[in-house]
C-alpha cells in the first residue's frame, strides 16, 4: 500500500486492484479518522499505518458512501478498534441492504444493518463538522454520497464524486453511478468550498479543481 502524506492533517493510502483504491487518515488532537475503508485487503495495512503514525488511537470510520470498495475493510478494522462509524442516513437504506442501489436489480447489503450512524446534523439540517472535517451533501454516484472538507488543509475528499487523470477532474466511473447528470450538478460543491486539493477514491490529487470546474460541467453536462 502506498502511503502519502498530502497535507498537516491528511493522509492518502492507496492500493491498486485494476484501478487506484484510496482511504484518507486524519488526525486531530484526540486521535485519527479514517475516511472511508477500502476493500478487505486494505485492513492491515491500515491498522499498522495508524498505529506507526503514533497521534492517537481510530477515533472514527466515516463513509462517503456505502459501495463495497468504500466500506470492505470495516468488519476487520472494527474487530481490532470497536469503533463509531458514520454515514449520511439518505444512504444506509441502500448500504444496508433495504433497498437496491439505482441501476441495479437487486438489493445488496455492503454493511450490516445497524453498524453505521448517520452523521450528525444541526437544526437546519446542516451537517455538523467531526475531527475536522465538515460533510457536504452531494448526490448522483450514489443517493446519499458525501464529500468531506478539511477547512484548515483546505483539502476535499471527494470519494467517488470524480476520478481523475493526469491531474485533470473526471467523471464519476458510469458503471457504477446510480445519476450521473446529478453527480455532475453536484460538482458545483467545489465552486462553493474552493480547495486548493481534491482528492478522489480512484484516481490522482488534483490541484486547484476550482479552475478546472467551468470546462468539467461544459463538457460533461452536454454528455448526460
Amino acid at each position: 500500500m502506498k502511503v502519502k502524506q498530502i497535507s498537516e492533517h491528511i493522509w492518502s493510502l492507496q492500493t491498486w486492484v485494476l484501478i487506484p483504491i484510496t482511504v484518507w487518515v486524519v488526525v486531530d488532537q484526540k486521535g485519527v479518522t479514517l475516511v472511508d475503508a477500502g476493500i478487505p485487503g486494505m485492513a492491515k495495512g491500515i491498522l499498522t499505518f495508524i498505529d506507526k503514525l503514533d497521534c492517537g488511537p481510530l477515533q472514527h470510520i466515516v463513509l462517503t458512501h456505502g459501495h463495497s470498495d468504500h466500506v470492505g475493510a470495516i468488519k476487520r478494522i472494527l474487530e481490532h478498534d470497536p469503533v463509531p462509524v458514520y454515514a449520511n442516513a439518505k444512504e444506509m437504506p441502500y448500504m444496508e441492504g433495504d433497498l437496491p442501489y439505482p441501476r441495479r436489480k437487486k438489493a445488496q447489503a455492503s454493511v450490516a444493518k445497524g453498524l453505521a450512524n448517520p452523521l450528525s446534523e444541526d437544526e437546519q439540517g446542516r451537517f455538523e463538522k467531526i475531527s475536522g472535517l465538515t460533510p457536504y451533501f452531494a448526490p448522483g454516484h450514489s443517493p446519499g454520497h458525501v464529500v468531506y472538507y478539511h477547512e484548515e488543509d483546505k483539502v476535499l475528499l471527494s470519494g467517488d464524486l470524480f476520478t481523475s487523470k493526469n491531474g485533470k477532474l473526471r467523471r464519476p466511473m458510469a458503471m457504477f453511478t446510480g445519476d450521473m447528470a446529478e453527480a455532475v450538478r453536484s460538482a458545483a460543491i467545489v465552486d462553493r468550498l474552493k480547495p486548493a486539493r481534491l482528492e478522489v477514491c480512484h484516481g490522482q490529487s488534483v490541484f486547484h479543481p476550482t479552475d478546472q470546474l467551468s470546462d468539467y460541467l461544459k463538457t460533461n453536462q452536454s454528455e448526460t
